[in-house]
């Protein structure tokens, strides 16, 4: 990326005039921050499969459900750009895979490593600014839900007139009780624009009483994590006030690369700049600058029945329930049972008797917890991974970017896999230093590559690959391929392939 993109990055003064003097609006574009891990939600949500990528509360993902939110925004008919996705680089594939099948074009710009949101914005906002247009960006983070849209669309509009005029503009949902997980934002004096006000100070999360004390002032809301600014804005904001994270995100980008629909931030230094959030490094800053402050920072009140469904409380507190109250997903029975959240995978759950608890079952793992503890669940899986449990990591069905597998048995030497490939998708010429591999196909036509060989095998046929065999799947069929692999081997990890060529740029 060159530096001469940025050029409005360098000029506040330049990217502040206000396109109001010629009565045009500014494109609106959604920034997606898609880098969540989502431990609470375990084990739906693992490292490699977060919750962002989980159909929660309805069909869509959350992700999916995110990238719609702005759709029939028409308030004085702003232009709505393609969105820019800030994702982990390990969730690219599925990030990508799940935004084109609901039809939406988006550029995704993958994090090596996590530093939090305030750089993940920076590198958004510099991807926005080097298009030469300083578009006014709706950063919204993708594992939220918004039940009233036309609400939402509603406070987007109020925030994008004052964003425009160089203001930084953060949604503060009306808080519905006393709750101690989120922080609090004071709201102040109204602004200049309508359906805003000025933002007087971030508040921590606060202890209960003190958040009964908020709720009934009425000057105090939640903490969305929303936020409405220009590219150029934010820029120049992230510059004054953390000038390490400014310099960091503009080398990486401007070293990036761009390989088809993603862009590649410079790994080293992305990795130097200062992990911090958007609210400790440029909003609670705006909220103790002193008069006349270089940036204006204003709150929008948000009353769109957000959450940000962040442990299974949350989940069962937004999902209709029968008149016991219990909320069930999936193969569900209750008998006797109140207040009770039941989400099947696959097997039949029956609670009987049961109250307050959720229950949560998988093909690897089965969660059982109190309500009132839901937020404990992280701690289970900071033990899993201290043990080296591989449920923490992955689901047993693993999403790669030609398909899937499924561990489906395995014991000592040995594991069998369903492995299903998409149409026209191959897998890597690899091999394996220590495990051999018999292929059955039951679905499909497979061309298979062993050694010096290239051959088609079809239904109900077979092959073996020896130990230390280059070898490659491919389905140049039209309909999915599905085969049955069973490894025999003295180490059967995953870190046992060793790749020489990847259609997907995997190492």
């Amino acid at each position: 990326m060159a530096a001469s993109d940025l050029a409005l990055s360098r000029n506040p003064a330049r990217s502040n005039a206000g396109s109001s003097d010629t009565g045009a609006r500014l494109a609106i574009q959604p920034v997606i921050l898609a880098g969540g891990s989502g431990t609470r939600l375990w084990p739906m949500s693992r490292e490699h499969f977060p919750k962002q990528l989980i159909g929660l509360v309805g069909d869509q993902s959350l992700l999916q459900a995110t990238a719609h939110r702005l759709d029939g925004l028409t308030a004085e008919n702003p232009c709505i750009a393609d969105a820019i996705i800030v994702c982990n680089e390990e969730h690219r594939f599925k990030t990508a895979e799940q935004l084109r099948a609901h039809g939406r074009r988006a550029r995704l710009v993958l994090e090596p490593v996590p530093r939090n949101t305030a750089p993940a914005l920076t590198v958004a906002a510099m991807r926005a600014l080097s298009s030469g247009e300083d578009s006014v960006l709706v950063v919204m983070p993708a594992d939220h839900v918004v039940a009233d849209q036309e609400a939402f669309h509603r406070a987007i509009a109020a925030g994008a007139r004052s964003a425009e005029q160089g203001a930084i503009v953060t949604l503060s949902v009306v808080p519905t009780h006393a709750e101690t997980g989120y922080g609090y934002i004071k709201i102040g004096e109204p602004s200049q624009e309508r359906g805003a006000w000025k933002l007087e100070r971030f508040v921590e999360k606060p202890h209960l009483e003190l958040a009964r004390q908020y709720l009934e002032s009425g000057e105090y809301g939640w903490n969305a994590g929303i936020f409405i600014v220009r590219a150029s804005t934010w820029v120049a904001a992230i510059e004054h006030y953390q000038p390490a994270i400014h310099a960091a995100c503009l080398t990486a980008y401007e070293n990036a690369t761009e390989d088809g629909e993603f862009i590649r931030l410079d790994r080293d230094a992305f990795a130097a700049s200062p992990s911090d959030s958007i609210d400790y490094a440029v909003m609670e800053q705006l909220a103790s600058d002193r008069e006349p402050a270089m940036f204006e920072g204003v709150v929008v009140p948000l009353d769109a029945g957000w959450s940000d469904v962040g442990s299974w409380d949350a989940i069962y507190n937004i999902l209709p329930k029968d008149d016991a109250s219990n909320v069930a997903r999936g193969r569900v029975m209750f008998e006797g049972a109140t207040s009770t959240y039941a989400h099947s995978e696959g097997r039949l759950i029956a609670c009987v008797g049961t109250h307050n608890l959720v229950v949560v079952e998988t093909a690897d793992a089965i969660l059982v917890a109190d309500k009132s503890h839901a937020q404990d669940v992280k701690a289970i899986v900071g033990r899993i991974k201290s043990e080296r449990g591989s449920e923490a990591a992955d689901h047993r069905k693993v999403h790669r970017p030609w398909g899937h597998y499924d561990s489906v048995d395995q014991g000592d030497r040995f594991q069998v896999k369903r492995i299903v490939v998409k149409p026209g998708a191959r897998l890597s010429l690899q091999m394996h230093h220590h495990r051999a591999e018999h292929w059955v196909v039951v679905r499909g036509t497979a061309l298979v590559t062993r050694g010096d060989e290239t051959f088609i095998l079809a239904e109900n046929e077979s092959t073996y690959i020896p130990i230390g065999i280059t070898h490659r799947l491919e389905n140049p069929g039209k309909m999915e391929l599905e085969i049955i692999e069973v490894q025999s081997g003295t180490y059967l990890g995953e870190d046992d392939i060793v790749r020489f060529d990847d259609t997907y740029g995997r190492r």
